[in-house]
């Protein structure tokens, strides 16, 4: 059975096109996983499908009666929620019941009204069937799979940071339990056990799914079903993300043996026309293959997307040691960890790793000296320049074109030498020419690691750089660390991305007050 069916699709911006006359169904039960390079557009289609924006044309067809839930981490959210009320909200029209059967009980102690108790007892029957009593067991559940407790019960939503707040938005669409549920990179701000559990929690999950998530590993977990989204198609396979791959693989290889054999025939007509149109006695057979040569539909050669390519400018250092970290004490009012001790020799390479809120960004930003430290000290090398790269992406103006914020950042610098940068990370002319917010995450943080490309530095520190790249982006990334001849610090939830990366790994969830209290 269809839940949706998307016929006859088209969208473009400006002169890109992302899809033209595309479908695609999703079927009950189906776990379907959305994939294609950074803007080619997977976050636009979850826009379209939830009804955010229109489609310049094609026709969207729901089944009646589903619930949705789509992760939308950007959600507007009442002032003064905690989490723990927060997630009660998820069962709000249970509670809802409970308050109208509450009513209705007090009515019937004053009138005797048993049209009263009836209704009332009707109520109840809804409450058990729904598991209305085992809310809380559902709730310390989702708390303790997605490790939620290190973030605090009673803190509020507006005082979390982004990743503790899309963390907390997630368990609430998985509270919901709804008929399909869209997930928009619901791994970007989980550590390895979180993203285990999430992955039991898909695989048990009885309705449909729409993930989109450019963690491959998580994805052939979780997934039956995969829509590829590249060059104005949208094409559907079934089976795991790999099972897929190799699909699209094959496809793209039949598609250049037919291009390659056409070519050869097309050659061999036109070869054939040349030689003999002007020839009398062969001039019927030259203009017939002429027609046939018009009337040929012609098999187009595989496209290919636009790759990113990364180069940290290189400055030496002239220090044998380049950073001394000793008994680093962080932390707001209070610790969070244990006092840090370790230093970085020229050239090292340092993972930082922990469950996400175990402190990794604060230590990061305490070593910076973005945060005052509560005790101890992080010094760096008289002689390092550091180049960081901040997972947030914040901008002073977001309704500046990539090309505005670069030329206010480098304003000596040719628009031209910019442009080519922007290139050279994966930016096309037309996303150079659109304001950052209507960019996805993904080109965002292509831009962010086009204005590090700028800035000639020996120190990387670099928090989570991955979040929302594609996976030829990732490779990009990885490459240009690893031949990076300074000190990089990396933090990355993706054990794929930092395995082999670096020299040494501090694992900063060891040092937890929040991991230790959790055990």
């Amino acid at each position: 059975m269809a839940l949706l069916e998307v016929t006859g699709l088209s969208m473009a911006y400006a002169d890109k096109t992302l899809y033209d006359q595309a479908d695609l169904e999703l079927q009950a039960g189906e776990h379907m996983g959305i994939v294609g390079q950074n803007g080619a557009g997977k976050s636009t289609l979850i826009r379209i499908l939830t009804g955010q924006i229109l489609p310049l044309a094609g026709r969207i067809d729901w089944a009646k009666g589903l619930r949705i839930g789509y992760l939308d981490q950007y959600a507007e959210i009442p002032a003064g929620l905690t989490l723990v009320n927060f997630l009660h909200t998820a069962y709000q029209d249970l509670y809802d019941k409970q308050d109208r059967a509450t009513e209705l009980y007090e009515q019937y102690a004053a009138t005797a009204d048993d049209k009263l108790l009836e209704r009332a007892g009707r109520l109840q029957e809804e409450l058990d069937a729904a598991g209305f009593y085992e809310v809380d067991t559902e709730i310390e559940r989702v708390i303790a799979g997605l490790g939620l407790e290190a973030i605090g019960r009673d803190r509020e939503l507006e005082q979390m940071s982004g990743g503790q707040r899309a963390k907390v938005i997630l368990a609430k669409l998985l509270l919901e339990n709804d008929d399909v549920i869209i997930l928009d990179e619901p791994t970007n701000y989980l550590d390895v056990a979180h993203i285990e559990w999430l992955e039991s929690y898909l695989q048990d999950f009885q309705g449909a799914a729409m993930i989109i998530s450019h963690d491959f590993d998580f994805l052939d977990q979780v997934t039956n079903a995969i829509a590829d989204i590249s060059f104005g198609k949208i094409t559907k396979y079934r089976g795991s993300f790999q099972k897929a791959m190799r699909q699209k693989e094959e496809r793209a290889d039949q598609q250049i043996r037919q291009y390659e054999k056409q070519q050869e025939e097309i050659a061999k007509a036109e070869k054939f026309i040349a030689k003999n149109k002007a020839r009398a006695s062969t001039s019927k057979q030259a203009r017939s293959r002429e027609k046939k040569l018009a009337r040929m539909t012609r098999v187009e050669p595989p496209a290919e997307n636009l790759q990113s390519h990364f180069a940290f400018p290189y400055t030496e250092s002239k220090s044998a040691e380049a950073l001394s970290v000793k008994n680093l004490s962080v932390g707001y009012e209070q610790p969070i960890l244990d006092p840090v001790s370790f230093s970085m020799t020229a050239g090292e390479k340092l993972v930082f790793a922990g469950f996400n809120g175990a402190g990794k960004s604060t230590l990061i930003k305490s070593i910076l000296g973005e945060l005052q430290p509560l005790g101890g000290e992080a010094a760096f090398s008289p002689s390092a320049i550091v180049n960081y790269f901040d997972q947030d992406l914040d901008w002073d103006n977001d309704q500046q074109t990539p090309l505005q914020a670069m030329q206010d950042l480098f304003p000596t610098t040719a628009p031209k030498e910019l442009r080519q940068r922007l290139a050279a990370a994966g930016i096309n002319a037309e996303n150079a020419q659109k304001p950052l917010f209507q960019l996805s995450g993904g080109e965002q943080t292509k831009v962010k690691l086009a204005i590090m490309e700028m800035k000639p530095a020996n120190f990387l520190i670099l928090d989570e750089p991955t979040n929302h790249l594609d996976e030829e982006t990732k490779q990009a990334l990885y490459r240009a660390i690893q031949a990076f001849p300074g000190n990089a610090i990396i933090v990355s939830h993706e054990v794929s991305f930092t395995k082999d990366l670096a020299d040494q790994t501090l694992n900063v969830a060891a040092l937890s007050h929040q991991e230790n209290t959790e055990a």
